[in-house]
């Protein structure tokens, strides 16, 4: 096996490992609420602590992409996962957790602003395929955690989840500290004035905007679907529910893949998200059973397409600078991510869970609208080569 796969099955298997780290703290909401003694506003901050310090190394990262040794600092952020997760598993009160937790998400932040910039150069003939390929490696990923979860709590507490999903950032490391990074020498570093440029293009800008949104419905969705469904049915029933929404990437990101090249991105997210709006409405209406389970997968599938597409649409603008790049774009996802599920748990306490739940509807709508604007605002549904809000 050559280099260039390699480091591309260690990058999968970092991201595949993220993905069940990221899922593993929805369903747990409830052991910890009961460890703890914390109330569900205190519970909303489970995601802000994960994704905040994601957020500051992933943009940081992203944007030094050029400068940095991307070998060790990849490195580094996989070890820093493996503490982190070790030091969540044995903490002692809740602040200790969420601490952790906040040095987890920094961590694999560094190795994830950086991920997708190797992968840009490693496979820049077909970028969108192995971004697309990427996101569905995650989907897998995600789409265990939540089981995973269910199958340790069977024979031990919340603590050895983490133990668990630390073993599978291994295999990454001994990657990153074994073989040589083939060159990725057409990053090129970011001036001020060209990160100026970047942030002034209209397909930058209203991609940032999209995954903003996206990542709060996801983030929502990630953290409250599984505690949602708790109210009403058992934990493991509740947590299949989570696997149900998140299963629906598996298909969906394996047939974006495959289109992903072939049709322009702007209309590809528009048929993708337009179903999402009356799914979610279906899924919070207080229905329960196969109708419920059916709309959360649609609105999965639908939603799984946003973050490859608006991806490799960014960088397809201006892939000379990847790394930037995917750091707005990632950052923006999970600014969303950190901030929408932490709302969710301040309107839980005056409104009920299911009532604020309703905001994924609203964010729905903000997305499908925003996708629709940037094709009206750039006047084309595929990346364009060079934009400015000016122009």
């Amino acid at each position: 096996m050559n280099r260039v796969r390699i480091w591309t099955l260690g990058i999968f298997l970092f991201v595949f490992g993220d993905a069940v780290a990221m899922q593993a703290r929805g369903p747990i909401l409830a052991e910890l609420g009961g460890e703890f003694g914390v109330t569900e506003a205190a519970l909303g901050l489970v995601a802000p602590a994960g994704t905040a310090g994601f957020v500051l190394a992933v943009v940081a990262t992203g944007l030094l992409a050029g400068r940095l040794p991307i070998r060790r600092t990849v490195a580094i952020g996989a070890v820093g996962v493996v503490v982190a997760l070790a030091a969540m598993a044995a903490a002692p009160i809740y602040l200790v957790f969420l601490g952790a937790l906040l040095v987890q998400g920094g961590a694999a932040g560094v190795f994830r602003g950086l991920d997708r910039a190797v992968l840009s150069h490693l496979h820049a003939a077909r970028r969108g395929r192995v971004y697309a390929a990427y996101a569905f490696v995650w989907a897998v990923g995600a789409v265990l955690g939540p089981q995973l979860v269910s199958a340790v709590l069977t024979v031990a507490d919340w603590r050895a989840v983490f133990v668990v999903i630390a073993c599978f950032f291994v295999p990454t490391i001994l990657v990153a500290g074994r073989t040589e990074l083939p060159a990725v020498d057409a990053e090129r570093s970011l001036s001020r004035a060209a990160l100026g440029e970047l942030l002034r293009r209209r397909s930058v800008v209203a991609a940032c905007l999209g995954m903003l949104l996206v990542g709060a419905v996801e983030g929502i969705l990630f953290t409250w679907l599984a505690y949602y469904a708790g109210t009403f049915y058992p934990t493991a029933t509740a947590n299949l529910l989570l696997s149900a929404y998140l299963l629906a990437y598996i298909p969906a990101r394996l047939g974006y893949t495959f289109v992903i090249d072939r049709v322009p991105a702007l209309a590809l997210l528009l048929v993708a998200t337009l179903p999402t709006i009356p799914a979610l409405a279906v899924a919070f209406s207080g229905t329960t059973g196969p109708v419920l389970f059916l709309a959360v997968f649609v609105a999965g599938a639908g939603l799984s397409s946003v973050f490859p597409t608006l991806s490799a649409y960014a960088v397809e603008a201006a892939p000379e600078y990847s790394g930037p790049l995917t750091a707005l774009t990632t950052g923006a996802t999970y600014a969303g991510i950190a901030i929408a599920p932490a709302i969710v748990g301040v309107l839980a306490e005056f409104a009920g869970i299911g009532r604020a739940l309703w905001l994924t509807v609203a964010l729905a709508v903000a997305l499908f609208a925003t996708i629709a604007g940037t094709w009206l605002w750039t006047g084309t549904p595929s990346a364009p080569s060079s934009d400015t809000a000016s122009s």
